[in-house]
């Protein structure tokens, strides 16, 4: 276990604190607007899903420091066209002659000049950008593009650059020459940023659906797929390669490997092959009623999308600020508040309204020694006298109550076993084992408890799957063989198996390397390989340009991986939850939960709100319009939008992972709270978007108990809103923290028995030689003699003088073979 821990370890969770850290009551305001509190951000209108639009896609995988390179394409493409079309244009060919030109560049990767052979590449990367020359807006680069990316794959250019890509990889003189080098830059990986960039193209136009795409491009989707799930040419699926170039960037092996580029193609090629959210819902929805089990309760994406944002708690600095204020603008404070005014306040949630006038109406809430969490709102009314009582509004301008809950709840088995254990313990004084149907001797209600909570029952396929190794292994003989059904995701997790941990070490150093919380490190690998021109700025303009093409560079490589690793844990767990188990145990021991909470010590809403990205600089907007005077003004002003997709998206993925690893697991839960993870997530409450807050408040959620009481009282509004958005276990008892005592943390216990578990698995299902004591032994002799022996090439040259020398020249002495039986 102690070969996992090679990534460094974060040993402070604080070191970039005064960095990072909110300084004074703006710290978190827009400096674009005025005066904007926290409570007063405004809900972020984002739309989760499994990508961006296309373009934004399409555009990440440039730099911009790579923009001088598409007109090199576009040359490189000219030169050779002009002598095969005769001065017509790519657009104005039939397809035949454009299927017959393509052939030919075919061809022409084969050529041992290095030169010529990336011309060529280039020329077919001009094709796949969509010959964007000849277009005049970005929807006719679109266009063509998709055309010609099909004609590409139909044509067979993709296994041409498969080749290409892995002589480059093992291009030794390459790899030398770069480790010697004292600082590298674009030049570096040219060949393999023109290879990577048309698979790329490649794989996202086609992974990307259409209503208007032809039957022949679908039946080309579906081949495609199948082709990168598949073991390819060196036996192994398409993602293996591009994690070994991941591990070997990372090892140092190969620092000139544009990794951005890796990281989104690998990305890409998983959310292809396996699928995305709505692909996972369908196969869960299928693997239940393969199972036999009951349909799920809801559509979680659907419910999380219909789910409002809450008005986040205030921040300690606007906190002491009003209390400071209290102490201005009242003459007396009452110590205690009445409990009618808790009523009114529980009756009237600011979480079930976001309008913020409503929150201002209550002045017994601002007198509430017990509240902690004062709305910043509510200073105004501090400081003025306080208001007449408000007259009582008719029944039609009360506040609007939800209908129901947004999710059902839920009950496990084992959840039903400790509440009738613990019955049984108080009213008759014995037990019945894991017994749940006998309810003999218990009082009435309890029945009806019991009855409850088997309507809400919920068994997951994880469950199942566990319950059914377990049988496997303790029947190997009589359940006989299991039948593994060859899933994209079971041969992804075939390939990977024997270097898992490597993969898992490597993207965490990524993420490292690219977190803005993180500081510069001499031995830290370098990420910016690909993006650092040849050439560095020497005016103001150029070392803006670059500085936002780094923190775009950056936030690029953390969605990547975020991304990632959610997609590999979601489809892992969905194949097999040991698969899954043996994933995240990876991530916990290279130190990926205080990796995540050190990423979110930050201010976070900065982060959201980065303006790293310069939209006439974009693909295919930088190549259709002309190119206007960059000033820096232009470049400081940014874009116009709320906030910045990707990296509200990052910050979701990054939020969901945490949850997957800790979910259920004590130990892990304990290291949350070790890691002092409640503030930093409440803070990452100030983003006024749902689903980052449903996921914030279950990481919190599951460390309540364990924060003490003083926590939970000056923390009643983050309270209110994990009882209003999170899924309730009905006899979860996390508000209050009665059992603590009785759950020692065992960290190491914990998590030795379940590897024990993971490796039982993987040697029952995936060892050679697996079960060889239990094998049969066939003692017939006739069946042994008429087998077929494969027998080596060599030994059908020697087997003369092999009998002679073994058989004929040596006495058998019959009679002591007699005696010996």
């Amino acid at each position: 276990m102690q070969e996992d821990t090679e990534v460094p370890f974060i040993n402070n969770l604080n070191d970039t604190g005064d960095r990072t850290r909110p300084k004074g009551k703006d710290a978190f305001k827009d400096p674009q607007k005025e005066s904007e509190s926290s409570m007063e951000s405004p809900n972020l209108e984002f739309e989760y899903g499994d990508t961006d639009l296309l373009t934004a896609e399409l555009s990440e995988l440039y730099s911009y420091t790579e923009e001088p390179e598409f007109a090199l394409n576009r040359d490189c493409f000219e030169d050779d066209f002009k002598s095969h079309a005769g001065g017509c244009r790519w657009s104005e060919l039939a397809v035949d002659e454009q299927r017959t030109y393509v052939m030919r560049l075919l061809n022409a990767l084969e050529v041992t000049d290095r030169d010529k052979r990336l011309r060529v590449s280039r020329a077919i990367l001009y094709l796949a950008q969509g010959v964007f020359d000849e277009c005049d807006t970005e929807g006719d680069v679109l266009r063509w593009s998709r055309h010609n990316v099909f004609l590409l794959y139909d044509l067979g250019i993709f296994t041409a650059l498969l080749d290409l890509l892995s002589m480059e990889m093992d291009n030794s003189q390459a790899c030398s020459s770069a480790v010697r080098k004292p600082a590298i830059s674009l030049a570096d990986s040219t060949e393999l940023r023109v290879l990577l960039s048309i698979m790329y193209l490649m794989v996202e136009t086609i992974r990307v659906q259409t209503e208007d795409d032809r039957p022949e491009w679908r039946v080309a989707r579906d081949a495609f797929r199948n082709e990168l799930g598949a073991p390819m040419n060196s036996g192994e699926p398409f993602a293996l390669l591009l994690f070994t170039m991941v591990t070997k960037f990372c090892s140092m092996n190969a620092p000139h490997f544009p990794m951005k580029k890796v990281l989104l193609l690998l990305w890409k090629t998983v959310l292809f092959t396996l699928g995305g959210f709505q692909q996972l819902q369908d196969l869960k929805v299928v693997r239940r009623q393969h199972l036999n089990l009951p349909p799920l309760p809801e559509d979680s994406i659907q419910v999380v999308r219909a789910m409002r944002a809450a008005s986040p708690p205030a921040s300690a600095m606007e906190l002491i600020e009003q209390q400071q204020q209290q102490k201005k603008g009242r003459r007396s404070r009452r110590p205690l508040v009445k409990q009618d005014s808790l009523d009114t306040y529980n009756e009237r949630d600011p979480f079930k309204n976001d309008d913020s006038r409503d929150e201002e109406e209550d002045p017994e809430e601002n007198d509430s020694g017990i509240e902690g969490e004062v709305d910043p709102l509510d200073r105004d009314v501090i400081i003025q006298p306080p208001p007449p009582p408000p007259p009582l509004r008719p029944p039609t301008e009360q506040v609007n109550f939800p209908k129901g809950l947004p999710w059902a709840p839920k009950v496990r088995e084992k959840d039903i076993e400790h509440f009738l254990e613990s019955s049984r313990n108080k009213f008759i004084g014995f037990t019945l084992g894991n017994d749940t149907e006998t309810l003999v001797g218990l009082p009435r209600p309890i029945h009806e408890s019991v009855k409850t909570l088997k309507q809400h029952k919920y068994v997951s396929i994880a469950e199942v799957q566990m319950k059914r190794e377990e049988e496997l292994q303790q029947c190997p003989l009589s359940l006989g063989e299991e039948e593994v059904e060859e899933t994209p995701a079971e041969m992804l997790y075939l390939g990977m198996l024997p270097n898992l941990s490597q993969y898992v070490i490597a993207l965490l150093k990524l993420l490292l390397a690219a977190a803005p919380t993180s500081k510069a490190k001499t031995d830290s690998i370098n990420i910016l390989a690909d993006v650092l021109p040849e050439e560095m700025p020497i005016t103001v303009l150029q070392s803006m340009k670059l500085g936002i093409d780094v923190n775009r560079h950056k936030e690029i490589i953390v969605k990547a991986i975020s991304a990632l690793l959610l997609l590999l844990l979601k489809h892992f767990k969905l194949n097999h939850v040991y698969q899954f188990e043996i994933v995240s145990q990876h991530l916990v021991f290279a130190n990926c939960i205080p990796l995540i909470l050190k990423f979110f010590n930050q201010n976070i809403m900065s982060y959201i709100s980065a303006k790293n990205s310069i939209c006439v600089l974009d693909f295919p907007n930088c190549v259709v319009h002309e190119m206007p005077e960059l000033t820096a003004e232009s470049l400081e002003a940014g874009d116009a939008n709320q906030f910045c997709w990707r990296n509200l998206f990052s910050c979701i993925n990054l939020l969901r992972i945490l949850n997957k690893l800790t979910k259920w697991k004590h130990s892990r839960t304990m290291m949350l709270v070790v890691f002092k993870s409640a503030p930093i997530l409440k803070r990452a409450l100030k983003v006024k978007q749902a689903m980052m807050q449903l996921y914030v408040l279950k990481l919190l959620k599951i460390q309540t108990k364990y924060l003490g009481r003083q926590w939970r009282k000056s923390n009643m509004k983050t309270m209110s809103a994990i009882y209003q958005k999170v899924r309730h276990r009905l006899n979860d008892d996390w508000a209050y923290g009665n059992d603590i005592d009785a759950r020692p943390w065992d960290f190491q216990a914990e998590e030795c028995a379940l590897r024990e578990n993971i490796e039982k698995f993987n040697s029952r299902r995936y060892d050679k030689n697996k079960n060889g004591e239990f094998t049969p032994v066939d003692n017939c002799l006739q069946s042994v003699l008429g087998q077929r022996v494969d027998l080596p090439e060599d030994f059908h040259y020697s087997y003369e003088m092999w009998l002679e020398r073994e058989v004929f020249s040596q006495p058998i002495q019959w009679e002591g073979l007699l005696q010996e039986q």
